[in-house]
């Protein structure tokens, strides 16, 4: 228990709305999630005193926390408050589907926040998973267990009225992250190092920015070997729904040998911020993070980025050096450093 840890992205907390929904995975992929079917749900109940049993969820009522299953196809429906559950998971999967044209474009990949979850249950003991982001609201935690090869989520809700707190583990991303740049130290030995560096498969790049696990990237190159038409390792991911295109042009510019930046733990300068309009760093998606000597650090999300970067370089009278941040932690820090109108960033809250 003592190596779980807080998400460092940041949680979404909603309140409780007129017409409640069920909530949507906190993460914006290029999927979205299929609607959901109406009509009794196939669900698994985890009781208080620990039993479980299998049956119908009739009903979700979240503001009197309380929830109406049948349990076997011939019993009566049953009303059971929060209070004497540990845990509902909904057994129908809820599929991820193609976005449509002129979707808002994705913040986050799902694989990167994949990560186990540990509920510390009032009575005493825990129950533990696996989630896909997650959402708290004032009845409990919403959580999203992956399913289908990631294709698919099985949704589950555990009551604060059984629990004293949910636990997170750290996710593929985070313990990639953990090798990043995050001192302006590291960030002149990695440029210095740049310099010697290899081009890197990219497979091998991905698994370091965090973006697939290593089941995940050997499942798309076994697909990859079999497929009648060959098509590059990038491209059969972005196809599976493993990764979008911002991802693949992010793990591109780091095989070319960029280092990768932890926004979340690099301090960024105020005054290195201040060489650009706002509006400027928004059009290029660029974060400048600390001068030395003549030479100012800027983070970037693709290596399309990286080549715009030389038209920036009168403006700042500096040379411009090129460093790589995954595109959801560019977002976060762009909102959290720069003036945004962005409506998902302005109604974040980092824990």
């Amino acid at each position: 228990m003592s190596n779980a840890v807080s998400t460092p992205l940041p949680t979404i907390t909603l309140s409780i709305e007129d017409e409640w929904a069920w909530p949507l995975p906190p993460f914006a992929h290029a999927q979205s999630m299929s609607p959901l079917p109406a009509g009794a749900l196939p669900c698994r109940v985890e009781s208080a005193g620990g039993v479980t049993f299998e049956g119908e969820l009739m009903e979700f009522d979240v503001a009197r926390e309380r929830m109406r299953v049948r349990v076997g196809r011939d019993g009566d429906p049953l009303w059971l408050p929060f209070s004497r559950m540990r845990r509902l998971t909904i057994l129908k999967p809820w599929t991820q589907v193609r976005q449509a044209p002129g979707a808002p474009i994705e913040r986050m990949p799902a694989a990167a926040q994949e990560r186990d979850y540990t509920v510390e249950l009032s009575a005493g003991g825990h129950v533990a998973g696996r989630t896909i982001g997650h959402v708290r609201q004032r009845c409990g935690w919403f959580l999203f267990s992956p399913a289908d090869g990631g294709h698919a989520v099985l949704r589950q809700f555990v009551p604060t009225a059984t629990c004293t707190g949910v636990l997170l583990g750290k996710s593929v991303e985070e313990l990639a992250a953990e090798r990043w740049v995050a001192t302006p130290e590291q960030m002149l030995a990695a440029v210095t190092a740049q310099l010697k560096a290899t081009i890197r498969p990219l497979g091998e790049s991905l698994r370091e920015l965090g973006l697939v696990t290593q089941h995940e990237l050997d499942r798309a190159v076994r697909a990859q070997a079999q497929a009648p038409n060959e098509q590059p390792l990038g491209e059969a991911l972005v196809s599976a729904g493993l990764i979008t295109g911002a991802d693949l042009q992010t793990a591109l510019a780091h095989k070319m040998g960029y280092p990768v930046v932890d926004l979340l733990r690099f301090p960024v300068d105020p005054n290195a911020v201040k060489r650009f309009s706002p509006a400027v760093l928004h059009e290029h998606r660029a974060l400048p993070l600390m001068q030395n000597g003549n030479r100012l650090f800027v983070a970037v999300d693709s290596l399309g980025s990286v080549a715009t970067l030389k038209s920036l370089q009168s403006v700042a009278g500096l040379e411009l050096v090129p460093v790589i941040a995954p595109r959801g932690r560019l977002s976060v820090a762009l909102a959290a450093h720069i003036k945004t109108s962005d409506v998902w960033a302005s109604n974040i809250t980092a824990y």
